[in-house]
């Protein structure tokens, strides 16, 4: 467990996103959260994140930081020593969930960049309970402080990126696949898909946890973190 770990976190999120994991882990292990607000593509912030990583680090990525971290896996697999996708998707956008994304692009530069986020995406992703206000005053305040033009770019990346599910079959990496029982917005068949395609994964579903469990159940995913960085590099 000697290699720094890499944090990639989802759309309009920042550190904050992963403040419990960050402050349990970074104990053992050399941990930053990288940002994916650097490009139109999935390609151009995949190649900003390589310039700002170690040498060789683990790599871990929730919703659209998994996507990132794919496609950085299939550009430089030797720099990757292990990887986590979290509440994450290896498939091409639908031209249907691209079309959505056009109302919302509108919206934002409009100025309604909050009201979109409150009110099309964050219902999809938080889950109902006595935690939610604040998880969405956090969602909200990460998403003020990116502000409208990341918005467009992390949106115009996710419709134009690529199908990542030969890139899960190529993976010989210690692998970890895990989301939330309750994530409705990447269900847990999604999961158990990408498990059965990558070799030798682990396949964790979190109880009482929605898309995003690093703040619904925070511990249980450094745990779950925290185990996949013991594992021994060589599987096979």
């Amino acid at each position: 467990m000697n290699e720094p770990l890499v944090l990639l976190p989802g759309m309009m999120c920042d550190a904050r996103i992963f403040a419990p994991q960050i402050f349990a882990l970074s104990t053992d292990m050399a941990v930053m959260a990288a940002p994916i607000t650097h490009g139109e593509r999935i390609e151009e912030i995949a190649s900003h994140i390589l310039s700002l990583a170690p040498s060789k680090f683990a790599l871990a990525g929730l919703s659209m930081g998994g996507i990132v971290a794919l496609e950085i896996l299939r550009r430089a697999p030797e720099r990757v020593t292990r990887l986590a996708l979290m509440d994450t998707s290896p498939m091409a956008e639908s031209p249907a969930e691209a079309a959505a994304r056009e109302v919302q692009i509108v919206g934002a530069r409009s100025g309604r960049m909050l009201e979109v986020i409150r009110d099309d995406m964050l219902p999809n992703v938080l889950r109902p309970g006595p935690e939610r206000g604040d998880q969405q005053a956090l969602m909200l305040d990460m998403a003020a402080d990116l502000g409208p033009e990341v918005f467009v770019r992390q949106t115009r990346a996710l419709q134009r990126r690529r199908d990542h599910q030969m890139t899960l079959r190529k993976i010989r990496q210690p692998a970890l696949i895990l989301c939330g029982a309750d994530d409705t917005l990447t269900p847990p068949k999604r999961h158990e898909f990408m498990a059965q395609l990558i070799e030798f994964a682990q396949l964790r579903v979190i109880d009482g946890a929605g898309h995003l469990p690093v703040l619904d159940q925070p511990a249980a995913v450094t745990a779950a973190l925290r185990d996949w960085m013991k594992q021994p590099l060589v599987l096979r």
